[in-house]
């Protein structure tokens, strides 16, 4: 590997000179800051945004999990060496930013360089003439999106209001993998539906003393890269633990970057998911195709830790490997809460009489009167009340320490449970998509269930079968009876009224004294056939009405919730859409329609995780409240790892 001087805290030397691994290397090195202990987290701040107009303000985010101080830290452009400067707060908290106005004017071409107290550099970013007007910031995500000139600049906050509807196609070009390892290869990805040429592109490490390196002298092949296609060059310039790597396009603008820290990059550090997330450190290098997003999460920038587990298999539990993986939509934003995510249950904890195989727990949904409370639908008719003991989710055993199971109306049958949602009556509203007794025949069906009957098997108050509505899920097979009704969310009529939703039945705004019996909402059902939603009123005679569909854009949909942190509505898709989550709002025009999607935190496993529910608002700590996965298999990261046998996962989502 040739030899770097990339972050190594190194103050001015002058001409001094210096042995290194047995090299004499003699020069002048650029001047650092002074050298001190890097903070803990530092590879998580990225420069988010920066304008060369008045004020030449910059802004810090922190994509970690906790706060990073940036005492002492400095900051130099292209013409003077490194000085301090004053930001807003003295740490950035986990998902925060702090502003600061540079100390000596930037340019309208120009580039900023942060350093921590001890002269790491954390971040870099370059631009030509006018591109910080009025600023450069990254679209797509704060601190992994790309960077585009916005249309108006956003200090202190989210990025996305200042984006502009659609990002170059250049800037779909991302850093995807990276290594240090001996050959120091670097791969890019192109996550755009056009082919882009990079042939006069250059990259840069952490070593300010480095002048970038074109692409094409490092591969001369690498002249373009195909729509979802990937290049692969090795640096000339040499990549060493606590180092960073920055891509340049033909102008001198900056494209991308990653900082990992040591041993981040060994096998490799990788975006998982593959082109859109965050950086990981991999257990296995995959360059030139698809990242495997197989690691642990540890040493490189912006990662995560699974974390929990523990226990073996019990008898008869057998975990099911994912299936119908695909992969992530364009345009997809990284997870915008803490990166690192708990195991939380115990090993094997849904065995029942009617799947003693362990799987199949897929919808949940907090109780909104009693957050303390987690409500699990498993596929083979149980539904489970869950609470928290020593920090994971356990069955309530003064409701039923082994969950209660589910009947069709009259006591019969077997549901296909897969969704459910607590309705304004403190009821549990369960759907299913067939009978497991006969499971060619489809039966879309919303069961009310009063949660407070006694009794280990629970039957509908009322019920609901839509079945009709949905002839190309009956067809005698039954794998196609399987695509009904995965998901199901309860939505206020309040909600719908303040945001003006247009009656698609009437072609007015929504008047909820139209339809007496039918409660206090609506109810969205997400059919997984096609990831539509489709929206009911649930009378209380046990008549429905339909108001239409919504489309979410996903190919597929496993479950529906309505979050009044967010005020919107959130439908979730597992691997089958890369682990997505698309939250809708009421349009200008009065329709719901998709506002943004975010993938989950990286270092959880791509399994087939159907079930999603965020903790209420009230339940905050510190700007941050609890999401939790089901995982329909229970297989985690595969046989032998510590999540392989759970089925419950437990992380952190914004107020």
């Amino acid at each position: 590997m040739p030899t770097s001087l990339s972050r190594t805290g190194v103050a001015s030397l002058g001409a001094a000179a210096m042995t290194l691994s047995g090299l004499l290397v003699t020069g002048v090195v650029v001047a650092q800051p002074a050298a001190a202990a890097d903070p803990s987290g530092y590879q998580n701040v990225r420069i988010n945004e920066v304008t060369s107009s008045n004020s030449d303000t910059v802004e810090l985010y922190n994509s970690g999990s906790a706060a990073v101080s940036v005492s002492g830290w400095k900051m130099s452009d292209d013409s003077f060496s490194a000085q301090s400067f004053s930001p807003s707060a003295s740490s950035i908290p986990a998902g925060g930013f702090v502003t600061f106005d540079s100390p000596k004017g930037l340019g309208d071409s120009d580039k900023l360089v942060v350093y921590t107290s001890g002269g790491t550099v954390v971040d870099r970013v370059d631009w030509a003439g006018d591109k910080a007007k009025p600023a450069m910031a990254r679209c797509g995500g704060d601190g992994t999106g790309a960077w585009v000139t916005t249309t108006t600049a956003t200090f202190g906050a989210a990025n996305s209001g200042g984006c502009p509807a659609s990002v170059p196609a250049a800037s779909r070009v991302r850093i995807n993998e990276v290594t240090s390892n001996g050959s120091d290869t670097v791969e890019l990805y192109n996550g755009g539906t056009s082919a882009v040429s990079v042939g006069s592109w250059k990259y840069t490490d952490g070593d300010t003393g480095h002048s970038p390196v074109s692409v094409s002298s490092s591969s001369p092949s690498a002249t373009s890269i195909p729509a979802g296609g990937y290049v692969t060059f090795d640096s000339s310039l040499g990549l060493g633990d606590n180092d960073s790597l920055f891509l340049l396009d033909g102008s001198g603008d900056t494209v991308d970057s990653v900082t990992w820290a040591a041993d981040g990059a060994k096998p490799s550090d990788e975006r998982c998911a593959n082109g859109t997330g965050w950086f990981r450190t991999a257990t296995t290098a995959t360059l030139g195709s698809a990242n495997s997003c197989s690691g642990s999460g540890g040493g490189g920038g912006q990662t995560g830790q699974l974390l929990g587990g523990g226990g073996s298999l019990t008898s008869g539990c057998a975990p099911e490997a994912p299936s119908g993986t695909g992969a992530t939509p364009a345009g997809t934003l990284a997870w915008p809460g803490g990166l690192d995510v708990t195991i939380a249950d115990n090993v094997c904890a849904f065995t029942t009489t009617t799947g003693p195989e362990g799987r199949d727990l897929s919808g949940l949904a907090f109780d909104p009167a009693n957050p303390s409370v987690l409500w699990a639908a498993k596929n083979k008719n149980w539904l489970f009340k869950l609470v928290k003991s020593n920090g994971k989710w356990v069955p309530d055993a003064s409701w039923s320490a082994t969950g209660k199971q589910i009947r069709f109306a009259g006591g019969s049958g077997e549901p296909d449970s897969e969704g459910l949602t607590v309705g304004a009556n403190g009821h549990v509203y369960v759907t299913s998509e067939r009978d497991n007794a006969d499971n060619t025949v489809p039966k879309d069906t919303v069961m009310e269930f009063d949660p407070a009957a006694t009794g280990s098997t629970l039957t509908p108050v009322h019920q609901w079968d839509m079945t009709a509505q949905f002839p190309q899920l009956d067809t005698g097979d039954k794998d196609d009876a399987n695509l009904g009704f995965e998901g199901v969310g309860y939505v206020p009529d309040s909600w719908l009224t303040a945001n003006g939703w247009v009656d698609p039945r009437t072609g007015a705004a929504y008047n909820p004294a139209n339809y007496p019996l039918h409660g206090s909402g609506l109810f969205f059902a997400g059919l997984e056939w096609d990831g539509s939603l489709h929206v009911y009123g649930l009378n209380s005679d046990g008549t429905f009405t339909t108001f239409g569909t919504v489309a979410t854009g996903k190919a597929s949909v496993m479950d529906v919730t309505f979050d009044a942190g967010t005020q919107r509505l959130v439908a979730t898709c597992d691997n089958t859409c890369g682990e997505t989550h698309t939250f809708l709002k009421v349009g200008t025009a009065g329709a719901i329609v998709p506002d943004v999607t975010y993938t989950n935190p990286a270092v959880m496993p791509a399994d087939n995780l159907e079930g999603f529910a965020l903790a209420p608002a009230s339940t905050c700590v510190n700007g941050f409240r609890e999401a939790v996965w089901s995982d329909d298999g229970v297989y985690g990261f595969g046989s032998g790892s510590s999540s392989y046998g759970h089925a419950l996962y437990s992380g952190t989502f914004p107020c």
